[in-house]
């Protein structure tokens, strides 16, 4: 009797860790290899260039060699349950989603995979893409390549000894849960601050994403580790130069250019305050305004690029984060 007892226990315990084991996948989303959008649109897509690329925003070959780079860090192995997404897949769920700024539930619909799914594809693809690209877009700049960047934004924007462009950008996401008012900002909205230094050839050069919606530009910058190098005078800076037709004033600083929410120093310039300006302080703003539109149409652009900024992004902060950088370094 005792041993009945024993076995009983032992194919009850056997039933529940083959019930715990069991996976099962709705009948829609079974079919996703035969009638998933992947599998389906995106393959026709591929025999047309520019549909192809209003689709993902990137073209086959961009999208090719993005998939090479990043495909090792986002492959996934196989089970004796399900078989894996593959990388290729996985990373159009993400492009679709910076491309678009639907939510998970329509592209989980149309990829025919569960939302929770797409919510860890996304963030982790996103993550993926800048662990890959960032060392390769956005290295650390030498003090030769600050100076070829001052006089790439001489020769373009008539600004001398000027090594970019510094501004904020609230990037509106959904109130995260119990956030009070830290996300709010003074437009009204619940947002994220994209923080970016940006050169004559609008590439980000420096970014910082996940600042509270209610910190200042100014704040931003003196909590971000580019604002404390160029407090500290780490950031290897080029010597004085001469500026061009003003060679009796003698040799003067490189500089950031940025608007009225950021502090004057000696390496940032900003505009003269107030109305009642004297000519020469007019012509300077302007000067100054203009090469300030280096990181205003650079900001155009990746919002012209990537659509999820056009809206609400209604996914947690860190994602949005992710998915922030993820398209500075796409752009």
């Amino acid at each position: 009797m005792e041993d009945q007892f024993v076995a009983f226990g032992v194919a009850l315990l056997y039933l529940r860790r083959r019930r715990r084991r069991s996976v099962w996948v709705h009948e829609i989303l079974q079919a996703r290899q035969q009638l998933g959008e992947y599998h389906r649109l995106v393959q026709e897509l591929r025999l047309d260039d520019d549909r192809f690329q209003r689709y993902f925003r990137l073209d086959r070959e961009q999208f090719d060699n993005l998939l090479s780079k990043v495909g090792p860090r986002i492959a996934r192995q196989d089970t004796n349950y399900w078989h894996a997404i593959e990388p290729s897949e996985r990373l159009a769920n993400c492009l679709r989603f910076l491309a678009t700024g639907d939510s998970y539930r329509t592209i989980a619909f149309s990829y025919r995979v569960g939302v929770s799914t797409v919510a860890g594809i996304v963030g982790e693809v996103a993550r993926a893409i800048w662990d890959a690209l960032v060392q390769e877009v956005m290295p650390v700049p030498t003090t030769e390549d600050r100076r070829s960047i001052a006089t790439d934004v001489l020769h373009r924007w008539n600004f001398p000894n000027c090594l970019g462009s510094i501004d904020g950008k609230h990037v509106v996401i959904r109130a995260p849960d119990n956030s009070g008012s830290l996300f709010f900002n003074y437009k009204g909205t619940y947002s994220v601050v994209l923080l970016a230094v940006v050169d004559a050839q609008f590439c980000f050069r420096v970014v910082d994403v996940g600042s509270y919606g209610r910190t200042s530009d100014g704040g931003v910058m003196a909590n971000f580790t580019f604002g404390q190098a160029l407090r500290n005078g780490t950031l290897g800076l080029p010597q004085d130069a001469l500026l061009p037709g003003a060679e009796h004033l003698g040799p003067q600083p490189h500089v950031f250019v940025a608007d009225e929410a950021f502090p004057l120093r000696r390496d940032l310039m900003r505009p003269f305050p107030g109305q009642k300006l004297s000519s020469r302080q007019r012509i300077f703003n302007y000067r100054l305004s203009r090469a300030r539109l280096i990181v205003e149409n650079a900001f155009g652009i990746l919002t012209a690029q990537w659509c999820m900024y056009r809206g609400v992004i209604e996914i947690s902060p860190a994602n949005v984060d992710a998915c922030v950088k993820a398209t500075c370094t796409t752009s």
